[in-house]
Formats: structure tokens, C-alpha cells, sequence
């Protein structure tokens, strides 16, 4: 009878009896975040072996906090999972039916949000990490790859994301011949839920969305708002290197204190405003702004600051995030920080399968290439997976229809974007080929329901991609992913 014990070892025999077996050059990865991990997943679907190199914990960096793949940085939150009318929802749809190890996972450990998709995060990376560990076909080498794999590497994907260290982005820009763009992505502060005040705080979420609950709101009047916007603005901020000075910021991700410069209004039409909440407390006062805390792990003791991210220092932090009503006493398990993220210029530099022009043995993937948010990382890592494998199977690889989202963030980073003016950018209906959907007047269709329209054309494209006899990589059945082993 086998044992317990007895599974490691079996499981590592099975592994090098695949690789030795399989008739297919290896694929390495370099990077072990959302992009490299989904990317590793699928090419151990396509029965292809892959070797995955992940620099932590041999070389930490100032952001993550564990060793995990797949580590979520910034936020615990996939956005909107909603897949009729939200272009990041109907991003998670096509990932599922794709057999996404991220999107997997993810639900498998989400936590209440509303119509939003979070997740317990250490949970999470747990998960993804154990798929990859007890994958045969996997194989993780905790080690920094401090310079670009040459050409006798064979397939390689470089997925080492907005933190990039220091000797790759440099080897990186030598081989490019480009100069790196790079812009700064704040972090926003969590906190410990028994810390929070009741008796002024309240559960709701916007709309009553979701559960109706899902949300921690912390209301201000006018006079209060006033003067935490004055604390915002006049509080210490963390000094950035002489190197850093000129590094923009992403505009969807900015430092709330950023976002306060721009007017003192700014925050209560943002992150702050208060439409589609009411206080229990006070039914019959309109609150002026609204601060909102989304559980942050499964217990529900930990909640983040939506939309907090800030370059406030820590002793300021405290000072001016307990001005708000509700969170006098806040305990903090992790206050907000800032750090910088590198891309490439993608569209000048990669053809349409992510490889890199003048180095075609090379793929990139992930927020490298200059796409913005978790899923849409994990996208292009599930879609450098398939173009890999499909290579490496002797397949030409089969791109998706621009209708899919999976195609409409491909073609932002692979062509559609100008390289002059590239900028990161999350998956959005505006990167969608036009649809013309008419009323009975013949007036063309705007709103939810154009929305509607092409989520419903996104996916009607999707399956007949994931359907086509070409396309070898695509083959799945009753949702399974491709090439699933019995």
C-alpha cells in the first residue's frame, strides 16, 4: 500500500520519466508570477515539458512577501467578473474556457467583492504553486537568470514581470537596442477588520451588487473630507531616486495623494465617491465621500483600502489614514509602498506570437510587455504557453480572433498600439473592433446593450477559435483543457 510519505518521490520519478519520454525540445520560463505560471500550465497541457526558473527566494525583491508563484503584489482583486457588459469579466470567461490555471484557482479561493472577482491570497499562490509542483511535465529551479537565454536554450518566454531585476532589464535593453519604459505602481495599506470602528462603519456594497455586503464603508461630511484632503496633500511622501524622477505614472493604478493634486474634488468622483451607498446610521444625509475596505483573505480579518495606493510615508500613513471616520484605532498589517515597474516596447519590438523580432527563440509575456492588470498578464501568459507549445509540436500557432478579448489585449501589445506613444493598458471595449448593432430606428446601439453585443460576439469567436481543426492546441472538450492526460 502506498503511503503519504511515499508521494513526493513518486511524483518526482513521474516527472523525469515525462521528460525523458517526450520528443519535444524543453521550453524554459523565466519568471514564476501570473504570466509564467498560466504560460507553464498550458505548455504542460499541450504535453510539452517546461522548466520554470523563479529568482525568489535566491534574489528577493521589495514587493513580494513570500516565495509562492503567482504572489499577488498590489491587490487581492481581479476586477469585475462580470462577463456581459465588462470587457475584464468577459476576459475571465474566455481564460476559463481556456483551461487557465489562474482563473482556476481563483475560484476556487475567491472571497466575497461584490460583483468583483478577489481572492484569499496566500491561498491562492498556495494553490497555483501545488498545481505546478505536482505537474510531471514541470519542473522549478529556484534560481536568477541574470541575462537573456541564448539562442542553444531552445523556446524560452520571459515572464518576469513589472519587477524585473536589475541585470535582465539591463541585458534586456542592451539586446533591444531600445531604451526601457518604466513608470511607478503604488500599493495600497490593509487592515485589521477588529480594529475598525461599527459604530460608524457599515457592510454594503455598491448598488448592493453581489451579496449587498461585501464592501466596509467609512463615510465623510464635507468638513471631514476637506481636511483629510489637506493632510493628503501637505503629508511626508517618499523620495524617489534621482534615476526614478522622470518615471510616469500608470494612470489607471495612481498614488490617491497624486490623485488629490489634481483637484481637491478628485477623490470624491473616484476612488471616494459615495453614489450607490447609503448609511444606515444616517439614512436621510447624503455623505460627501466614502471610503471603502474589500476583504482581503478568506477569514475575513484582513480588509484593503480600495483604491489607497500611496507614496506616503509610513509614520504619515497612519496619521492621516485614522483621520478617517471609522478608522481612529486602525491596526495595519501592511501599509502601502511604491515601487517601479519596467516594460518594453512591445509593438516595435515583438511580432504577433510575443516573439522578439530580432531574437526569435524569445517570447514575452506578462506586464513586460506592457499590458496592465493581473488577468490581462495571465492572458498573455496562457496565449505564450499555446504559441510555444504549438511550435514545439510542430503547429503553427493560431492567433485569436480580434473579437476576443484574448485577441483585442494581443493586439494592444503586438501591433495595435503605436510605439511612439505606448503606454500599459488594461483590457477595455475600446480595443475591440467596432460593432455596428442597430435599434429599430436604425440609430447605432451604445451603452450596456452595445456592450452586450460584443461580449456575445466575443465569445461566439472564442469557441469557434477553440473549435478549429487547425488549431492543434485548441482541442478541448466539456471545458477540460487541452491536451488533459487521464
Amino acid at each position: 500500500m502506498l503511503s503519504v510519505s511515499m508521494l513526493p518521490s513518486i511524483l518526482k520519478r513521474m516527472r523525469m520519466i515525462a521528460m525523458t519520454q517526450s520528443t519535444h525540445q524543453t521550453i524554459h520560463i523565466v519568471g514564476g508570477g501570473l504570466a509564467g505560471s498560466e504560460a507553464a500550465w498550458q505548455i504542460s497541457r499541450a504535453g510539452v515539458s517546461v522548466t520554470l526558473h523563479e529568482m525568489r527566494p535566491v534574489r528577493k525583491t521589495n514587493a513580494h512577501h513570500t516565495d509562492g508563484l503567482a504572489e499577488l503584489v498590489c491587490s487581492n482583486s481581479f476586477r469585475s467578473d462580470d462577463a456581459e457588459t465588462n470587457a475584464v469579466g468577459l476576459l475571465h470567461a474566455e481564460m476559463r474556457r481556456c483551461g487557465s490555471l489562474i482563473m482556476t484557482a481563483a475560484d476556487a479561493h475567491r472571497v466575497p467583492a461584490g460583483s468583483a472577482l478577489a481572492v484569499d491570497r496566500d491561498a491562492f499562490s498556495l494553490s497555483v504553486t501545488s498545481a505546478l509542483e505536482n505537474e510531471p511535465l514541470v519542473e522549478i529551479r529556484r534560481e536568477e537568470v541574470a541575462d537573456l537565454p541564448p539562442e542553444e536554450w531552445g523556446s524560452v518566454i520571459v515572464a518576469t514581470g513589472p519587477l524585473t531585476s536589475s541585470a535582465l532589464a539591463a541585458s534586456i535593453r542592451e539586446s533591444t537596442d531600445e531604451q526601457s519604459l518604466a513608470f511607478f505602481d503604488a500599493i495600497a495599506p490593509i487592515i485589521h477588520k477588529d480594529s475598525i470602528n461599527f459604530d460608524v462603519a457599515w457592510f454594503q456594497s455598491r448598488y448592493d451588487k453581489g451579496d449587498g455586503a461585501d464592501y466596509i464603508n467609512c463615510p465623510m461630511d464635507s468638513d471631514q473630507y476637506g481636511a483629510f484632503i489637506d493632510a493628503l496633500l501637505a503629508g511626508d511622501k517618499t523620495e524617489f531616486k534621482d534615476w526614478e524622477r522622470d518615471t510616469p505614472y500608470f494612470e489607471g493604478c495612481l498614488p490617491i495623494e497624486v490623485m488629490a493634486e489634481r483637484g481637491r474634488e478628485t477623490l470624491a468622483h473616484g476612488p471616494m465617491k459615495p453614489v450607490g451607498l447609503t448609511n444606515p446610521k444616517m439614512p436621510d444625509r447624503r455623505c460627501h465621500a466614502i471610503v471603502q475596505l474589500r476583504q482581503d483573505n478568506a477569514l475575513g480579518t484582513l480588509y484593503n483600502m480600495v483604491g489607497f495606493q500611496t507614496k506616503l510615508t509610513y509614520s504619515e500613513q497612519k496619521r492621516i489614514f485614522r483621520m478617517i471616520p471609522g478608522l481612529q484605532n486602525a491596526e495595519f498589517a501592511r501599509l502601502g509602498g511604491i515601487h517601479r515597474n519596467t516594460f518594453i516596447n512591445s509593438p516595435l519590438l515583438l511580432d504577433t506570437t510575443l516573439r522578439m523580432r530580432a531574437a526569435p527563440w524569445l517570447r514575452f509575456a506578462g506586464q513586460i510587455t506592457g499590458c496592465e492588470g493581473y488577468v490581462e498578464s495571465a492572458a498573455l501568459g496562457l496565449l505564450a504557453g499555446r504559441f510555444a507549445a504549438a511550435e514545439q509540436l510542430g503547429v503553427f500557432p493560431s492567433l485569436p480572433p480580434k473579437t476576443t478579448a484574448l485577441g483585442a489585449i494581443l493586439g494592444h501589445v503586438a501591433g495595435g498600439a503605436r510605439p511612439e506613444t505606448f503606454q500599459p493598458m488594461n483590457i477595455n471595449f475600446g480595443l475591440f473592433p467596432p460593432i455596428d448593432i442597430r435599434n429599430e430606428k436604425g440609430r447605432l446601439v451604445k451603452g450596456r446593450a452595445r456592450k452586450q453585443a460584443q461580449s456575445q460576439r466575443a465569445l461566439t469567436s472564442l469557441e469557434e477559435w477553440l473549435g478549429g481543426r487547425q488549431n492543434l492546441l485548441n482541442r478541448t472538450q466539456n471545458g477540460s483543457p487541452p491536451f488533459s492526460r487521464s
